[in-house]
C-alpha cells in the first residue's frame, strides 16, 4: 500500500479513489475491532470525497500524488465538524469549527480522510494503553503495544487500514510507534509543519509529521504539509545516490546503552549496510538534556481549567502526569525555555564534524499489553525507556526519521533513527532512502489473524533466520 505506486494508477485511471476508499473501509471494519486503531470512522464523507476526487481526475484535474489517496489523522488534530477527542472523556463530544493547518494542506492536495485515530490520552505517554476508547494493539501481534502516543496511526498504517497517517511527536510519539509497528515515521525540524489546530502537549516540543510504509511516501506527504521548501522526491533520490562520503555520527554513549540484545544486533547490522555505501562512520559524543520540567509545565498550563473543573474525566495516570507541572512557577518556565534554546544552539556544533546522527529508535521491543495493565506501576518506567532515544531530538528540534531495520525472533519490528541539523530533511531522507533501497525490511507486512483463528503469525518476516 505505497502512495507513489497507487497514485500513478489513480492518475492513469487504472484504479478509482472510490475503489481504494471502499477497500480501506472494509479493512477497517474487519480489523479495527482487533486493533482499535480508529476512534471515529468517517465512511460517508470519505466516500463523498473519493467520488469528488474521481470526478476531478477524470476531468484531467489531477492535483498530485495524494489526490484520491485514503489517509487518516491522529485524533489530536482538529477537523471541522468531525469530533476531535484526544482519546479523553474530557473531549469525547468535542467538535471543532475549523480544520488544523495541516488538514487544510492535505485537503488541498486532494487526499481522502478515513477518520480519526486512537492515541495515548492527550498524547501524554508512549504506550497507547491509556485511552478513554481502550488500548491500541500492534498490527504485528495484537497482544503487544503499538507504541505512542500516535499508536493508532502507526498500527493502522502497518495493517493497511490507510495509506498513510499524520501524527504528532513531543518526545517520540511518531518515531517510537513507527519503530514498534515496522513503518516509517518522520519528525521534521521544529516548526517546519504548522501545529496550529493541534491539541498541544508541550508547545515548545510538539512536532507534526507523517507515518507511512516507505521513505518515498514520507517524502511525498511531508512535501505537502511542510510550510516552506521541503525536498522533492527527485532531490531526495538524487542525494541518496551520492551518500558516499557522508559523515555518519554514532553517539554510542547514552543512545546505545540499555539496549535489548536483539535491538542492538539489528542496529549494528544496519550500520554495516550503511558502511557498505562507503559512508564515513565515526563515533561521537553528545550531551543529552533529560529535564522534562518544561513539558510538564506547558502541559499543565493547557489543562489547568479542566483539571480544576473536571478532574474525574481524565484517566488516573494522565491526571497524575498533568499535575506534575502544577508547582512550576512562571519564573522557572522562563528559565526552562532559555535552557531549551541553549540546548538547540549547542547541538549545532556536532554538525560541523558529521552530517547526520544514527541511533536505535527504541531500546527495547514492544512490551505486552497484559504486562503493563496487570502492573500499572511498570507503565511509567517502561514508557521512559521506550522514549529514551527519541526524546532528545525533540529537545534539539532536529529533523529525525525512524525506518525499519529488523525484527526480533518473536516477529516484532525494530527501528533505526537518523537525524540531521535543523532544516536538513533532504540529507536525513536521502540516507533513509538509500538504506531502504538496500534492504527489504519495509516490504514486510503483518499477517493479522482474527480472534476466531489465531493471534500469532505462522512464519517470521523476511530477514529472520
Amino acid at each position: 500500500m505505497e502512495i507513489l505506486q497507487t497514485s500513478e494508477q489513480v492518475r492513469r485511471r487504472a484504479v478509482s479513489p472510490v475503489e481504494l476508499t471502499k477497500r480501506c473501509l472494509a479493512r477497517i471494519e474487519e480489523l479495527n475491532p482487533v486493533l482499535n486503531c480508529f476512534i471515529t470512522v468517517t465512511a460517508e464523507s470519505a466516500l463523498a470525497e473519493a467520488r469528488a476526487a474521481e470526478k476531478e481526475i477524470q476531468s484531467g484535474n489531477w492535483r498530485g500524488p495524494l489526490h484520491g489517496i485514503p489517509i487518516a489523522l491522529k485524533d489530536l488534530i482538529d477537523t471541522a465538524d468531525i469530533r476531535t477527542t484526544a482519546a479523553s472523556a474530557q473531549y469525547k463530544d468535542r467538535t471543532p469549527v475549523e480544520d488544523a493547518d495541516v488538514v487544510n494542506r492535505v485537503k488541498h492536495a486532494g487526499a481522502v480522510f478515513l477518520g480519526k485515530q486512537n492515541l495515548h490520552e492527550f498524547a501524554y505517554g508512549g504506550s497507547s494503553v491509556v485511552s478513554h476508547f481502550g488500548e491500541v494493539h500492534n498490527a504485528w501481534n495484537p497482544e503487544y503495544i503499538a507504541g505512542g502516543s500516535s499508536g493508532g496511526s502507526a498500527s493502522a498504517v502497518a495493517a493497511g487500514l490507510c495509506y498513510a497517517a499524520i501524527g504528532t511527536d513531543t518526545a517520540g510519539s511518531i518515531r517510537e510507534p513507527a519503530s514498534l509497528c515496522g513503518i516509517v515515521g518522520l519528525k521534521p525540524t521544529y516548526g517546519a509543519v504548522s501545529a496550529r489546530g493541534v491539541i498541544p502537549l508541550s508547545v515548545s516540543l510538539d512536532h507534526v509529521g507523517p507515518l507511512t510504509t516507505s521513505v518515498v511516501d514520507a517524502v511525498l506527504l511531508f512535501q505537502r504539509i511542510a510550510d516552506s521548501n521541503p525536498p522533492t522526491l527527485d532531490e531526495v533520490r538524487a542525494l541518496s545516490s551520492k551518500v558516499r562520503g557522508m559523515r555518519i555520527g554514532i553517539p554510542r554513549s547514552y543512545f546505545f546503552e540499555e539496549l535489548n540484545d536483539e535491538v542492538a544486533l539489528a542496529v549494528e547490522r544496519a550500520l554495516g549496510v550503511i558502511a557498505t555505501m562507503r559512508t564515513e562512520l565515526q563515533e561521537v559524543s553528545v550531551s543529552v538534556y533529560t529535564d522534562r520540567a518544561l513539558q510538564a509545565a506547558e502541559s499543565y498550563a493547557y489543562h489547568r481549567e479542566m483539571v480544576t473543573a473536571r478532574p474525574n474525566l481524565y484517566q488516573p495516570e494522565t491526571l497524575r502526569r498533568i499535575l506534575t507541572g502544577e508547582k512550576i512557577s512562571a519564573e522557572d518556565q522562563i528559565r526552562l525555555k532559555a535552557e531549551l534554546q541553549e540546548q538547540r544552539r549547542k547541538i549545532l556544533s556536532i554538525f560541523q564534524t558529521v552530517d547526520v546522527l544514527v541511533t536505535p529508535t527504541v531500546p527495547i521491543p514492544p512490551p505486552a499489553i497484559a504486562e503493563l495493565t496487570a502492573n500499572p506501576d511498570s507503565l511509567r518506567p517502561t514508557e521512559l525507556l521506550l522514549l529514551r532515544n527519541t526524546r532528545p531530538f525533540n529537545v534539539w528540534g532536529l529533523p529525525t526519521i525512524s525506518v525499519p531495520c529488523g525484527f526480533t525472533h518473536a516477529g516484532l519490528p525494530i527501528g533505526m533513527q537518523i537525524a540531521g541539523a535543523p532544516g536538513s530533511e533532504d540529507l536525513v531522507l536521502a540516507l533513509a532512502y538509500a538504506y531502504e533501497e538496500a534492504t527489504e525490511w519495509h516490504k514486510n507486512a503483518p499477517d493479522i489473524r482474527l480472534p476466531k483463528e489465531t493471534s500469532q503469525a505462522t512464519s517470521l518476516p523476511q530477514g529472520i533466520s
